[in-house]
């Protein structure tokens, strides 16, 4: 007999992992289930049990209150001896259709002067008998198939688990081998079949509807019908999404986890008790609040924190790499709470006082995020009896306070880490757990100007880094043995590694837990920033190739940017228009994000960015003003003689600007450091940068454009970032220690699609009749069963019709992939619509994911192709606006007419130093804003003044040897160019402060003088 694979056998198997015992095998032995010695197991539950209009297993509800409570219910049988039992369902009806489901297990049931225990808490360590006989007598059950609809009796939902017979976990079951799956089949059923008006359904009434299959797992708090959002409650494997595959010895799904480790009795009270909760208070209306169930990551981290200190004592440190879109603020409230009630495993160990003592008298949060701070005493009052025990403390003086009136959570800012550290020193009776969310760093910079390190620019805002300062403050101080440190960020520095990482036998360190930056985009909570990342180089390149192409219109392609790569003045204004020339027709034009998106210009420095004000304004004022720039800087800065405050260039208070912005009439916002970090703002969609960014800062800047909003439809398509300063290669140095998986690619000359589409063209899978129906129809908004035909159609001539060899199909679908990913990505950035390119995008769009290959290396190169997420273009329509948009930007913009020139000249011949010069400028493009013939002049005059030099002759051009040679030269460089500072300041401070720069400057002047 072959193997079952289908729902059934996957629902059989859940269950009898959770009872012992299944449905299948009771029928076929007629015996009961097996005895539960431990109490570890569920009961076995019958749909027959279940009651549709209280949404109760009544057979487990009357049973735990009469085996826990028997005096209780003689009160109300007393006063009530005839409908008692109606009395306590409409009581329980009308609390849970208020309240929901939680407030009842947690707070239990009054009925007249009856009160009722709903749940049994989890036992700690130290806890008495009499708390595990308890827990022990909750009963939980696993129903399946039940009918849970009044109006519509047959509908059934795969599984329910109870807990005393109340429902908390509603589950529909997919098997991929039979086709279905819990990602789209799943969910789908939940959204479209499932009556969420119906007792069982509705919201609160449960903890967490799931949609389970043998690999992923996705669930919801709140069913509303075609709008249901979704998380994925997975792993994680190598990195991204998903689950990786069950290594156990004794074997079993990926997904095995959930019932095997979720949803034991005390992880499922423990979730209930610790995790699980409602936002708001009773006081408001249940459907406006929010129910919080934990995605798996965030259970995992706080409940291996937990175990860890209680296993090791106080003294410990830990790392907890989380990417931005993890949860942080959701997985440091529940630390925070958790760790207050973390009781040691043993009292010998280090801190312990006792196993009848918490472990921890106080938890610090060091936190820069006044959301959080809120949050935090939102969530404590949730979980927490006592509703006080949380207070800010900025001093040692007033941690000592909060101590002493029983605080237990104090909030401090990285700021006044320090002062907090020497008072735990001075509290050395007391015992901490200090948790450092490193995050959201810093919004506002440095209170002076630093030197610029990078490409020698006067004047930097240099960035406060979070890290380095908890460093500081922990290095210049003893460290006591009073204290465990719990440090959460989503890009640790090295050092940060080496202080607080788990060290391994290899001598390396790493973070004790990690959600990466892969997997928090690929589960969809960011976007991937660097999907549409393009330097200035790659954009002008693209240009070229359209100018260069007879069959695009010449007058769109734009003069200044051309004008600009040819080396002629590069200045503020020229950059700015460029910078416009996108944001106008691309993001408001186009009304990106619902004709909600905004953009962030990046420059070097104070005086950059009110330069950069000044032309953006300008131009803008010259159009009409069609909406506001903002701009953010610290303190006060003069520039040309005059002083500027953020607040007076703004005409608002400067602690406005983060509001102000996120208004309608706001579009741009300028900034040197502030707002790098720590600024969420879903509206941004595009980056303008002309400042080098490396490392953290790096990641952390780019990554204010990867909040996702949903509400808006941002995808990462609609993001892009154009970069003036650094390479491709500078920010995939940055990003790939904290990524994983880089998908960052060298810009791409447009000429290939047309190589593409005919190649497509000539296999024959589509009629160009087809994609020219399937368009009309698409964005006529027809419905989508008349839009399936067209693509079977195609996809059956593919898979089956044109008997293609599996090398074809695979060669035929990665040409579609490239088509896609190439056009979406230039997309954004062309000045010009090719319509047949735009009709193939989105009819292959819909065509690729129907192409069936069977090729085992296919897999591998679809994975290396693939930057957009194919797999979810069926499921939200996406509006064409590309091609009619453009039309229209491009028309209110004044053409341009320019006379098309290649890039780099007119093939003149060039004298040695020309080529030196071009060389030099290539490598260091920023640092050099003279244009060629300032430089050749600059050139020739430095270079005549070394050869003029009285040691030239005697220590570097006679000397033959190489080595003193070249400390003379370097001797005789340095005294020129200290010489020339005045006249050269800008050349004098990339020299004297950048090595790279002073290298290769000494390098292209040791040519020139040979020359």
């Amino acid at each position: 007999m072959v193997s079952q694979t289908n729902e059934q056998a996957l629902e059989s198997a859940i269950e009898k992992n959770l009872t012992g015992v299944c449905l299948e095998e009771m029928a076929v032995s007629l015996g009961e289930p097996p005895s539960d010695y431990d109490n570890k197991l569920y009961k076995l539950g019958y749909a027959t049990d279940f009651d549709m209009q209280y949404a109760l297993d009544l057979r487990f509800f009357w049973q735990f209150l009469s085996n826990t409570q028997k005096d209780e219910l003689e009160k109300l049988k007393r006063n009530s001896p005839n409908d008692w039992e109606r009395k306590i369902l409409e009581r329980f009806d009308r609390l849970i259709k208020k309240n929901g489901v939680l407030h009842l297990l947690k707070k239990g049931l009054s009925v007249d002067d009856a009160h009722f225990t709903l749940l049994y808490p989890a036992p700690l360590a130290s806890s008495s008998e009499k708390v595990k006989e308890n827990f022990n007598a909750n009963i939980f059950s696993s129903t399946r198939q039940i009918r849970y609809s009044i109006t519509n009796p047959l509908q059934e939902i795969d599984m329910v688990l109870f807990i005393n017979g109340i429902p908390l976990v509603t589950l529909e079951l997919k098997n991929p081998w039979t086709g279905q799956t819990a990602r789209y089949h799943g969910q789908k059923q939940y959204r479209n079949d499932r009556d969420a008006t119906q007792p069982l359904l509705q919201f609160g009434r449960c903890l967490v509807h799931m949609a389970v299959d043998t690999d992923e797992v996705y669930m919801t708090t709140k069913l509303a019908g075609k709008n249901t959002f979704f998380l994925p409650f997975n792993k994680g494997h190598n990195h991204g999404q998903g689950n990786p595959p069950n290594t156990s010895l004794k074997g079993g799904h990926k997904t095995a986890y959930l019932w095997e480790e979720v949803f034991t009795r005390k992880s499922l009270a423990n979730i209930i008790q610790h995790f699980v909760r409602l936002d708001g208070s009773i006081k408001d209306d249940l459907r406006k609040r929010t129910l919080f169930f934990p995605r798996y990551h965030q259970l995992q981290v706080v409940r291996k924190l937990v175990e860890h200190a209680a296993t090791n004592g106080v003294g410990q440190t830990y790392l907890i790499q989380h990417s931005a879109g993890s949860g942080k603020s959701n997985s440091i409230t529940w630390a925070a709470y958790q760790l207050i009630e973390t009781y040691p495993v043993k009292a010998e160990l280090p801190g312990s006082q006792g196993v009848e003592q918490p472990l921890f008298d106080s938890v610090i949060v060091v936190t820069d995020r006044r959301l959080l701070d809120k949050q935090l005493r939102d969530n404590i009052k949730e979980f927490s009896e006592v509703k006080n025990i949380v207070a800010p403390a900025f001093k040692s003086s007033e941690l000592k306070s909060a101590l002493e009136n029983g605080k237990k959570i104090i909030i401090t800012t990285i700021q006044k880490f320090p002062f907090i550290i020497d008072g735990i020193g001075d509290l050395s009776d007391k015992r901490f757990a200090v948790i450092i969310d490193e995050a959201h760093s810093s919004q506002s910079g440095s209170a002076h100007d630093n030197m610029n390190r990078a490409m020698g620019k006067a004047e930097v805002e240099e960035a406060e880094d979070a890290q380095d300062k908890v460093l500081q403050a922990m290095r210049s101080r003893k460290m006591r043995g009073n204290a465990s440190y719990f440090a959460f960020t989503a890009t640790p520095k090295n050092s940060t590694l080496e202080k607080f990482g788990d060290k391994q036998e290899d001598g390396s360190f790493e973070p004790i837990d990690l959600y990466s930056m892969k997997q928090a985009i690929e589960e969809g909570f960011i976007l991937d920033v660097i999907a549409n990342y393009t330097t200035y180089k790659s954009y002008y390149e693209i240009e070229k190739s359209i100018q260069d192409n007879p069959e695009f219109d010449s007058k769109k392609a734009q003069k200044r940017l051309r004008a600009y790569v040819e080396a002629s003045q590069q200045t503020i204004n020229t950059k700015a228009e460029i910078m416009l020339d996108h944001f106008i027709p691309k993001v408001v034009n186009a009304k990106k994000l619902r004709g909600k998106g905004k953009g962030m210009v990046i420059t070097q420095s104070i005086e950059a960015a009110i330069r950069y004000y000044k032309a953006i304004t300008r131009i803008l004022d010259e159009q009409g003003n069609p909406f506001k720039v903002a701009i953010a800087f610290s303190g006060t800065k003069e520039v040309d003689g005059i002083e500027y405050t953020e607040a007076e260039m703004n005409g608002f208070a400067e602690s406005d600007t983060k509001d102000k912005f996120d208004s309608d009439d706001y579009r741009l916002l300028i900034v040197a450091n502030k707002y790098l970090t720590g600024f969420d703002q879903p509206k941004l969609c595009s980056m303008y940068v002309d400042k080098k960014l490396t490392g953290v800062l790096c990641v952390q800047a780019l990554s204010r454009l990867n909040r996702s909003a949903p509400k808006l439809g941002k995808k990462t398509e609609d993001l892009f970032v154009l970069d003036f300063f650094n390479s491709v290669e500078d920010i995939k140095t940055s990003f790939d220690p904290f990524y994983t998986s880089t998908t960052l690619s060298e810009a791409t000359d447009v000429n290939v699609l047309h190589e593409l589409k005919d190649a497509m063209d000539e296999v024959g899978v589509y009629e160009w009749t087809e994609v020219e129906s399937f368009i009309e129809l698409y964005f006529n908004n027809e419905d989508a069963q008349t839009l399936s035909p067209i693509i079977d159609t195609a996809a059956n001539r593919f898979n089956v019709e044109l008997e293609l060899e599996d090398e074809n199909k695979v060669d035929f679908k990665i040409k579609a992939k490239q088509f896609v990913k190439i056009y979406g990505q230039m997309a954004s950035i062309m000045p010009y619509e090719v319509i047949a390119w735009e009709k193939l995008f989105w009819f292959l769009k819909f065509l690729i994911p129907k192409l069936i290959v069977k090729d085992p290396e296919s897999e591998a190169l679809d994975a290396l192709l693939n930057s957009i997420d194919l797999s979810s273009y069926g499921l939200q329509r996406v509006k064409l606006n590309h091609a009619i948009e453009l039309d229209e930007a491009g028309a209110e913009l004044e053409p341009q007419n320019p006379n098309p020139r290649g890039a780099h000249g007119n093939g003149d011949e060039r004298d040695p130093l020309d080529e030196i010069i071009r060389n030099f400028n290539e490598r260091w493009f920023q640092g050099w804003s003279a244009t060629p013939e300032e430089q050749r002049v600059k050139f020739i005059n430095i270079a005549e003044s070394v050869k003029s030099h009285p040691d030239f002759k005697a220590k570097y051009q006679n000397n033959p040897d190489p080595h003193n040679r070249e400390l003379a030269f370097e001797k005789m460089l340095k005294e020129v160019m200290l010489a020339r500072r005045k006249d050269e300041l800008e050349l004098y401070k990339l020299f004297a402060g950048d090595p790279a720069f002073k290298a290769s400057w000494t390098q292209s002047m040791q040519h020139t003088v040979g020359n």
